[in-house]
């Protein structure tokens, strides 16, 4: 019991320290606090908290990792690690963590826009043209042919969605891309109404709606007809990165 007091008065002193913006020492008080509890995952995220204030940012991921193993889903670490892994430019890593973050915090604006960044920045560092991407969410609607060719050979991914308007899987299905869209911000959204836009749809041999067809820089990587919410989901994340 005195145990338990004692970690709860280093972790009381170190909040105050961190709120007074003495990093160094807040980091000593948590310290102290672990050194009497080894398995607290919170004075490990805090501690993670001051390194990252004091440019340590090796330091910091080692501390959220530590949490992270205590406790796998503790949200305030991930967004730690995640911003560790963006500072030390380890974008592949930053990405993941924030791709984890976006499915447990959906309608977080800043973690979506975070995400976004690090996407480009990893395709940046791998030489990708990074010209035509942007932070958005919104499915484009294409009608003519020439304007789809020149939507697909766009640099990155590119989903497309032939669709019926009366029909009604395709209407299920439509929301969901428009969370998708949200969720990857640097993939192209598109939707080509087969009906109105015959030309496209023959020029694709489009049969059966909803097919969707994933496209990068101009060529077809996938075609998934009347998929169910969790493959699509699956295909646009692999195509993603």
């Amino acid at each position: 019991l005195n145990n338990v007091r004692l970690v709860g008065q280093a972790r009381g002193r170190g909040n105050n320290l961190f709120k007074s913006e003495r990093y160094t020492e807040a980091c000593a008080a948590y310290g102290e606090g672990l050194m009497r509890d080894s398995s607290n995952s919170v004075l490990y995220c805090n501690r993670a908290a001051c390194w990252y204030k004091l440019g340590q940012w090796e330091k910091s991921l080692d501390d959220c990792n530590q949490a992270l193993i205590i406790q796998p889903n503790y949200t305030k670490a991930l967004l730690r690690r995640a911003a560790s892994n963006a500072k030390l430019e380890r974008w592949a890593e930053a990405v993941r963590d924030y791709e984890v973050l976006r499915r447990q915090l959906p309608y977080d604006n800043e973690v979506a826009e975070s995400l976004f960044h690090a996407q480009v920045a990893l395709k940046k560092s791998r030489g990708e043209d990074v010209y035509n991407m942007k932070f958005g969410g919104e499915v484009e609607l294409v009608s003519g042919l020439q304007q789809f060719r020149a939507a697909i050979s766009s640099s990155g991914a590119s989903v497309v969605h032939f669709k019926a308007a009366s029909n009604l899987q395709c209407k299920q299905i439509s929301p969901f891309l428009d969370t998708l869209s949200t969720k990857f911000p640097s993939i192209s959204f598109l939707k080509v109404d087969v009906e109105e836009s015959p030309t496209i749809a023959t020029a694709e041999n489009i049969r059966i709606v909803p097919t969707f067809k994933i496209y990068k820089n101009g060529s077809r990587v996938k075609e998934m007809v009347c998929p169910s919410p969790e493959v699509l989901e699956s295909s646009v994340r692999h195509y993603s990165i």
